[in-house]
Formats: C-alpha cells, structure tokens, sequence
C-alpha cells in the first residue's frame, strides 16, 4: 500500500485531525483538560522530547517554484503504552510537557478504550477553542479592514 492510498483512509484523516488539533493547541489549554480526564497512563519513551529546528517552506504565489522561508523551533516526542500502542506528536516551540501530553493522547485516542472520551473531553473542546480564536483574530483583523473605491471621472 503506498503513503498516498493510506492517507486516505479514514482512521488516518481522523488522526491527522486531532495531532494537528494537540499540537496547535495552547500548552495552558491542552495541560487543564488532560488533567481534568484523570489519566496516568503507563509508558515508556520511545523518544523523549527532543528540540530542534525543521524548515519551513513556501511556494511562490502558493503553487509555485518551492523556497525556504526559515527555520522554526520543534519539539517532538514518541511514546508506547504498556498494551504496545505508539503515540506521536511534533509542537512547535520548546515545551517538552505539551509533547509529552500530545503524545500520550495521539496513543489514547487510538485505543477503543479511550477514544470517545478523549474526542469528546479533549479534542472536541480544544478543537472550538481554536476556531473561537480563528474567528476572534478574523474579527480583529477585519475591524481594521480599509475599502479603497475607484472614482472614475467621467469622458466627455
């Protein structure tokens, strides 16, 4: 099976979902809801949280020539629960714990056990709080918004 057929499974979409909404949530956030579920799950490192630099590129006009824009601050992590399910997580920045808690959750939610608890109590909720803050950040910007009107004089 090639990257591309498992990519579109819909186990892969759903977990391709909820790393990016782990890893693009607020450590404050992600760090009160995982301690509200009252989880202490048994694991050992795979990795332990590493920092590094990845780097960030762009294409010209969005599909253009590729470039590189610069570098970013990674954390990752890679963990595995004692019933031998491997969890995964990249965020930026250089907040070992939040690596740690993504990962551990990236685990969890693929256990049966523990999904929609997790979906429900953690993803979901985290999941608003980012769109909440989208349309929060689109509100601020478009109060600033300018409409710029071309006059045109009229031909005689």
């Amino acid at each position: 099976m090639s990257v591309e057929q498992q990519q579109e499974t819909p186990e892969t979409r759903a977990r391709q979902h909820w790393m990016g909404v782990l890893a693009k949530s607020s450590v404050e956030a992600l760090q009160q809801r995982w301690q509200a579920l009252s989880l202490e799950p048994e694991y050992q490192f795979i990795r332990k949280p590493e920092t590094g630099l990845t780097m960030l590129r762009g294409r010209v006009g969005g599909s253009g020539q590729p470039f590189n824009m610069g570098e970013m601050t990674l954390t990752r992590c890679a963990v595995r629960l004692a019933s031998g399910t491997l969890g995964v997580s990249y965020v930026s920045g250089r907040n070992s714990q939040h690596a740690i808690t993504a990962a551990l959750a990236d685990a969890l939610l693929q256990e049966r056990s523990t999904q929609s608890l997790l979906q429900r109590e953690l993803i979901e909720p985290l999941q608003a709080d980012l769109v909440a803050e989208r349309q929060q950040r689109a509100a601020q910007a478009n109060s600033t918004r300018v409409d710029f009107f071309t006059l045109v004089r009229g031909e005689d």
